[in-house]
């Protein structure tokens, strides 16, 4: 038996599909933070085929924010603890061995948005929106990971006024890769997902890496670090695999070594 039960998954080979299930809106809580972070700290364990995980939520939303009534207790003497985990949620996804591709249906609001962020890759449902309301309810935060998705110009409006914008307005900025009618959303994100997974394990676990590891360095420091990625990785089967196959046309075969 599972220790989860805010959080489903099924596997189909390479791929995998999580989904955020706490009724009616998947609402985040102390306990959704921490089944989050327990499950993308071990997915590995949960997930030992995965290569490319889509993250989606059930019901009507991906997820509708904070549940307000932990923000009605909230005091300078717990809210360490409690935002601790909070944070730790949304870096267990976005330091997942596996790349991770947000499905956003509904909405993706405060904690909703900074998890859609955590994730590599964001489809949305057509009619989807977002928000940083944390603002209107006397809060602050999710204004950094709104920024892994917007200009910051955006960010600031977005954060100052706490309204709702629609996936529409944001498509243009990049960090939503595309818009397409919710009964597609599933497949399409799994689609993309099949797109990734058809690369070496190995290779994606290490572009994960390094694609976190030079977000936020400059030009020279990143790129070094991007080669010491590949000094890395030359030393694995797959990457000879990989050359090889490409020089012969054929399609490669990986063993995960």
């Amino acid at each position: 038996m599972s220790d989860l039960h805010l959080i489903e998954w099924q596997q189909d080979g390479p791929i995998a599909t999580v989904w955020l299930n706490r009724p009616p809106v998947n609402a985040t809580d102390q306990q959704l933070y921490s089944e989050i972070r327990t499950f993308f700290r071990d997915v590995e364990r949960y997930l030992p085929e995965a290569r490319v995980v889509v993250l989606a939520g059930r019901g009507k939303h991906f997820c509708a924010g904070n549940d307000l009534a932990e923000f009605q207790t909230l005091d300078p003497d717990n809210a360490p603890e409690q935002l601790q985990r909070a944070r730790e949620a949304f870096w267990a996804i976005y330091d997942s061995p596996y790349p991770v591709i947000a499905a956003v249906h509904g909405v993706a609001v405060g904690s909703g948005l900074a998890i859609a962020a955590s994730c590599d890759l964001v489809v949305a449902a057509e009619g989807a929106r977002f928000a940083t309301p944390e603002v209107n309810v006397g809060v602050l935060g999710g204004a950094k990971h709104l920024s892994r998705l917007v200009p910051q110009g955006v960010v600031r409006l977005m954060h100052y006024t706490g309204d709702l914008y629609p996936a529409e307005q944001l498509l243009p900025y990049g960090g939503i890769v595309e818009i397409v009618p919710e009964a597609q959303l599933l497949e399409r994100a799994r689609e993309l997902a099949r797109s990734i997974a058809r690369h070496s394990p190995v290779t994606l676990r290490l572009a994960k890496r390094s694609l976190n590891g030079i977000e936020y360095r400059d030009l020279k420091t990143g790129y070094e670090y991007e080669q010491g990625k590949t000094r890395e990785l030359s030393g694995y089967e797959d990457s000879k695999e990989a050359v090889n196959a490409f020089l012969e046309r054929r399609e490669p075969v990986y063993t995960g070594r």
